[in-house]
């Protein structure tokens, strides 16, 4: 339908919906979840956070983060504890084995990257990425 072919819109949210679809086989498939890599991501990048600070980075749902989290330190990829000086927060970090799991799903993402990147040439990849970021950007309604 040419009317939706030629509307960015349209085609920016097939292409999410086909990176989306992509990400949870392969997750699915590695017996992981994508909040899951999201959350380890997270706690590598900004070390030990609290748990609502972990919702925010990742803009994953307080209740979502909260259980995410029991499910991860159930499997020891996190430690939670209580915050040194304010007891009513919680404070999550990861553990070596959340470290040797992240770089295991890594390569599930990676593998994403290249299957859905396939149909654009190695050198248009920066370029579609460089334009997908500024669309992702906040710059404010009419």
């Amino acid at each position: 339908m040419e009317r939706l072919d030629n509307r960015a819109t349209w085609q920016v949210s097939r292409a999410h919906l086909r990176a989306h679809s992509l990400l949870q086989e392969l997750f699915a498939d590695a017996g992981a979840r994508a909040y899951h890599y999201r959350l380890l991501a997270a706690l590598d990048e900004a070390g030990a956070v609290s748990q609502a600070e972990l919702g925010r980075m990742t803009g994953l749902d307080r209740s979502d983060v909260s259980l995410a989290v029991s499910a991860l330190r159930e499997d020891a990829l996190v430690e939670r504890s209580a915050h040194p000086t304010d007891r009513r927060r919680n404070v999550v970090s990861l553990t070596e084995r959340g470290r040797a799991e992240l770089t295991r799903l890594d390569a599930v993402v990676d593998r994403a990257q290249t299957v859905f990147l396939a149909p654009l040439a190695e050198e248009e990849r920066p370029v579609f990425l460089d334009m997908i970021r500024r669309l992702g950007r906040e710059q404010g309604r009419p």
